[in-house]
């Protein structure tokens, strides 16, 4: 979706079993936003000889098959590799393409759980973050980095290469700066007893009287000073802000105080005060923040409110994302411009190779 978004051309291989009547969700799938799909067999020899072709023109191919399935299908590395020396193949698996678990299934849980994050999110017990650090964070935007940083050497080089991307890896990739605050003797393996984890009073998140919650960042101290001010609280009754000890007492005078008020009041107070506090949205409330519609952060795609791409460039902005794609609607055109005549394409149908 990303490389889509920022204008590369994308086109899936979907199964043919995913071709049929529209089932009405294809429309709100919006990882496959501004993508074209064509569908087809790949266990039919012929099926395999249309992603190669794709492959020979292409600047990259992603496959996201557990390790080996891709070789069995006849459309692994060396096939691709040998129509196209120049391109980057992008595999994107939870635990690699080897080591003792890269046959065995898993989903992005396991793989934040086996990198160390997991256990490092949460309260007394470990919070699933979502999908976000494994599946997105440390597999998707990871496999994105590795696929631009192949073609940029592919092209300086005119050598294509593999780029084996693990969630497993990338997500423990994005927790390398904790990793050197232990050693530093700053971070411990307690979970909500450091300063980035909601163990520290002033970077944490407080219940407000209407039962909603406001996020604080004051980490330094003009903006711990700043919280202070507009939370209405004589420093003194808290104590200095780096103090371990009295941090069980200044998170209870924080969170007296912002129980007295509702999360429009407190965003009110804070709105000028530059104390790093912002109201806690949900998914539905946030494309309608004042500083999201002003940027046009979210946008809307025949009816469907979504994020717009990101980042954005000066030169070169990005469109508008079109709708999502649905299974085999680019089938034809891709196969023509693939060099494959009508009547080869009327042929591979009526065989079942795509649909």
């Amino acid at each position: 979706m990303v490389l889509s978004d920022l204008g590369a051309e994308v086109i899936v291989v979907d199964r043919i079993a995913a071709s049929g009547p529209p089932s009405g969700r294809e429309e709100h799938d919006l990882l496959n936003r501004g993508k074209r799909s064509i569908c087809v067999d790949l266990k039919q020899e012929a099926g395999v000889e249309i992603v190669l072709r794709l492959a020979a023109g292409s600047d990259a191919l992603i496959e996201g098959f557990r390790p080996g399935v891709a070789e069995r299908l006849g459309v692994g590395p060396a096939a691709a590799l040998a129509r196209n020396p120049a391109l980057i193949y992008g595999r994107m698996t939870g635990w690699g393409q080897d080591g003792p678990l890269a046959g065995s299934a898993g989903h992005d849980i396991d793989y934040i759980a086996l990198s160390g994050v997991l256990g490092a999110i949460g309260g007394r017990d470990p919070v699933v973050p979502l999908n976000l650090v494994g599946d997105f964070g440390g597999g998707g935007m990871l496999l994105v980095v590795g696929l631009l940083a192949g073609i940029i050497s592919s092209r300086a080089s005119g050598v294509g290469q593999v780029v084996d991307a693990a969630m497993v890896e990338g997500s423990a990739l994005l927790a390398t700066s904790h990793h050197g605050l232990m050693a530093d003797g700053v971070w411990t393996t307690r979970r909500n007893d450091n300063l980035l984890d909601g163990g520290a009073p002033f970077y944490s998140i407080y219940r407000t009287s209407d039962d909603r919650h406001m996020a604080v960042g004051a980490l330094e101290p003009q903006f711990f000073a700043a919280l202070l001010d507009g939370l209405e609280i004589d420093p003194s009754q808290v104590g200095p802000q780096m103090d371990r000890d009295g941090w069980p007492v200044m998170r209870e005078v924080i969170a007296s105080r912002f129980a007295l008020r509702t999360q429009g009041e407190w965003e009110d107070v804070f709105t000028d005060r530059d104390a790093c506090v912002a109201p806690v949205l949900n998914l539905a409330e946030a494309p309608r923040h004042p500083h999201n519609r002003a940027r046009a952060s979210f946008v809307e795609v025949d009816g469907v409110v979504q994020p717009g791409p990101a980042p954005r460039f000066s030169g070169t902005p990005a469109p508008e994302p079109g709708p999502p794609r649905r299974p085999g609607d680019s089938t034809d055109p891709v196969m023509r411009r693939l060099g494959y005549s009508d009547p080869e394409i009327g042929k591979l149908r009526a065989e079942s190779v795509i649909v």
